[in-house]
């Protein structure tokens, strides 16, 4: 072969072209990029400062795009104004704006201009954060974020990383962008800590994976065969996913009843172990929720706790809408009882102000994460594998997130945080109050987080739904239906990080009217066409 010295002859006869040596130049230069950069922030504040005034569903119907682009990529660049232009007709028009103040589905997803900063620096820098050798500030920084978000919402000392004294000091370190080299040495030290997954869905599968490995250490293979988890019937359906990914053979969906509020009463977990430990079975997972889906229903974490300690079975809180509020000391009561869980988690992305994906789960001990899901070859050994981040997760490599909710928390600030929150409550409280008000509906459960769930009295199913669509066919708000002990139930969930009272207002104006003329007989069932939206899976991640 040719030395770095051969001529250009030697190069071809070597079988490598010399213009295939030639410097690369790329088509999008720092410097184009640079003023297509200030172009794209406007375009970015001029949507944020329009999402009021769109229609939150878009009027588009499956498969609409393919016939509107090419067959192929193209083969060569294309101008930034034609690209712009596709953007603005052909994508744009299928967007459901999550950002609209107007969006009462599901639970928000929110974000703001402090995380879209940080976006776009954790793009430029674009480190694969697998390990602290990879990306060592990605993972001082998430191990930092952590504890504050933990002490922030009142968490239990043992999922912290740090001992309380040591760290205030890595928080304010932390804040004077001193180093935090200390920081994986004092995680080594507690057994307990956060991580930042994906979403609150990844986080009940790791923590089903964590489980799995303590009941099954010691155990023979065949063990495997006769785990059990439990979980309620109104649990998220990332429950099942992941009793699925686990290949469990004995999953227990408990019923949860209207007496408890669709909470999970703890006699009911008991009986349902010793049921099985009667069967020579091993129970060893149990998911609790705080803020369901469908109805925000608390189950009981303190006493469901003791329940499973009493059987060593891991016991994991998804609180993915609702953890958010445990940053207000006065709605702390939800939350009592976490001195007695496992593991827990909520996502940040939904209510927060951080742009999705950052999933927030600590656990009290994180021994048995590792051993399910550590591998370390030769080519990942390094300094600062004892707090590598790939141990606690499925995926090897992962995003700088952290520096998303660095951003947000300095940038707002605990007490602008809290307000926002206490603002949705708030925000909630008031539609519900106007709910119960009207004689024409009611509330089947006590609202929370911001949730409300109604629906017409003595109106069968079907008109329930042809109410829902009716409002969502005015193209102003969008909401979407549940089931309660067989019931479809309307849900109007609050926590848009741009609503305020007037579009509350708007919203429950349009129900009533649509209200008014469904009673009266003035809505027929084709009215509602365009609202297949509201037939969307009523779970998200």
């Amino acid at each position: 072969m040719g030395s770095l010295g051969s001529s250009e002859e030697d190069l071809v006869a070597d079988g490598v072209a010399a213009d295939a040596l030639a410097d690369y130049e790329h088509p999008v230069s720092v410097e184009k990029f640079r003023k297509l950069g200030y172009e794209v922030v406007d375009m970015i504040c001029e949507y944020m400062s329009s999402a009021k005034q769109r229609h939150v569903m878009p009027d588009v119907q499956p498969g609409f795009l393919r016939p509107q682009l090419p067959a192929s990529a193209p083969q060569q660049p294309e101008p930034w104004q034609d690209i712009k232009k596709d953007f603005y007709d052909k994508i744009m028009r299928g967007v459901l704006h999550w950002q609209s103040p107007h969006f009462f589905a599901w639970f928000g997803g929110n974000t703001s201009g402090p995380s879209i900063l940080a976006e776009m620096l954790i793009a430029s820098l674009n480190m694969i954060g697998f390990s602290w050798q990879s990306s060592p500030i990605s993972t001082e920084l998430e191990m930092v974020m952590m504890d504050w978000l933990g002490k922030l919402c009142g968490l239990p000392d043992k999922f912290i990383t740090a001992a309380s004294s040591s760290a205030d000091q890595t928080t304010s370190d932390a804040a004077n962008g001193s180093s935090s080299n200390g920081t994986a040495a004092a995680a080594a030290a507690k057994p307990g800590g956060g991580v930042i997954q994906g979403t609150s869905s990844e986080a009940v599968l790791v923590a089903m994976l964590a489980g799995r490995a303590r009941a099954l250490d010691g155990q023979p293979p065949e063990a495997a065969l006769k785990l059990v988890a439990y979980g309620s019937d109104q649990a998220h359906m990332c429950f099942n996913k992941a009793a699925m990914v686990c290949g469990l053979q004995h999953t227990r969906l408990l019923k949860a009843s209207a007496e408890h509020d669709y909470a999970l009463d703890p006699k009911t977990l008991q009986e349902a172990i010793a049921a099985d430990l009667a069967q020579g079975l091993i129970p060893f997972y149990a998911c609790a929720t705080i803020g369901t889906t469908s109805s925000c229903a608390v189950d009981p974490v303190g006493e469901l706790g003791r329940v499973c300690q009493q059987h060593g079975v891991w016991l994991h809180v998804d609180a993915a809408w609702a953890g958010s509020a445990s940053i207000l000391p006065e709605q702390r009561h939800w939350f009592s009882g976490l001195e007695h869980v496992d593991s827990l988690s909520f996502s940040v992305h939904k209510w927060l102000l951080v742009n999705f994906d950052c999933a927030a789960m600590w656990l009290a001990d994180t021994t048995w994460l590792k051993e399910a899901l550590s591998m370390t070859p030769i080519y990942l050994r390094f300094t600062g594998n004892v707090h590598d981040y790939k141990d606690w997760q499925i995926p090897l490599g992962r995003r700088f997130r952290s520096l998303k909710l660095w951003f947000v928390m300095r940038m707002y600030g605990a007490e602008k945080l809290q307000d926002m929150v206490r603002h949705h409550i708030a925000l909630g409280q008031w539609f519900a109050q106007q709910v119960e008000a009207d004689g024409r509906f009611e509330i089947p459960v006590p609202p929370r987080f911001g949730l409300t769930c109604f629906r017409l009295k003595d109106a069968d199913n079907a008109t329930n739904r042809q109410l829902m669509e009716a409002v969502n066919a005015q193209g102003v708000i969008f909401i979407i239906p549940t089931e309660l002990s067989g019931q479809l139930t309307i849900r109007f969930a609050v926590g848009n990080a741009n609503t305020q009272l007037e579009h509350v207002q708007r919203g429950w104006t349009i129900i009533k009217e649509q209200a008014d003329k469904l009673l009266a007989g003035s809505i027929s069932s084709s009215s509602s066409e365009g609202a297949a939206g509201a037939e969307q899976q009523q779970q998200q991640e």
